[in-house]
């Protein structure tokens, strides 16, 4: 089974002075479902690197949980996981896909600015465009309404908020939904993950 690596989110514990590495236990069966072995990483960039580096995976997954730290997050130690393995990534041609946090993490990258937005959170809406109309969940207080190439927009909601986006040649793909969160597994969600990580286009 080929391996795809999956970052984590920081849960601070003060009365134990712990800041922990975690992640919902959908996020590795999500992946399992869709045929790889899930593998995390720890928010220690000298750790990732060598993950990268020895167990060459099949893709990343950048999960959802903490706002980045220029827009109010407290984690910076994962800001900085995350972009340097997003560095990584591109270098190696390495696809890439994120989910919530992880899509707001692929736009700072790429220069786009996230804005609050209201109604985004515990809901449910439509989304449309080139994936075509889908109804998927949404847990989100900040988002884009711009983004600039190589970034293109896949997925809006209806009040203009970006839900999708892929860099094509680069194999990246963010989604603001959470393909982990849904009681069954999305056929589609998972059809794009597999043709992502197989390098076969968005």
């Amino acid at each position: 089974m080929k391996i795809v690596l999956y970052t984590q989110r920081v849960e601070i514990v003060k009365n134990y002075g712990e800041r922990r590495d975690c992640a919902d236990q959908s996020i590795p069966r999500f992946i399992e479902a869709c045929g790889y072995l899930p593998v995390p990483m720890p928010n220690i960039w000298s750790v990732a690197e060598h993950m990268l580096t020895c167990l060459n995976p099949s893709g990343i997954v950048f999960t959802g949980g903490n706002s980045l730290e220029k827009y109010g997050g407290d984690a910076p130690e994962r800001d900085e996981l995350e972009y340097k393995v997003l560095d990584f990534a591109l270098f190696h041609g390495l696809p890439v896909y994120g989910f919530c946090r992880g899509m707001q993490v692929i736009a700072d990258y790429f220069g786009c600015m996230l804005e609050q937005v209201q109604g985004h959170v515990a809901v449910r809406h439509e989304v449309l465009g080139e994936l075509g109309t889908l109804y998927v969940n949404s847990y989100h207080n900040q988002a884009c309404f711009m983004v600039k190439p190589p970034l293109e927009v896949l997925a809006r909601a209806k009040d203009g908020v970006i839900e999708a986006v892929c860099c094509r040649d680069k194999h990246i793909l963010g989604t603001m939904w959470h393909p982990e969160r849904e009681q069954w597994f999305c056929e589609s969600d998972m059809a794009r993950l597999q043709k992502l990580f197989r390098k076969e286009g968005i």
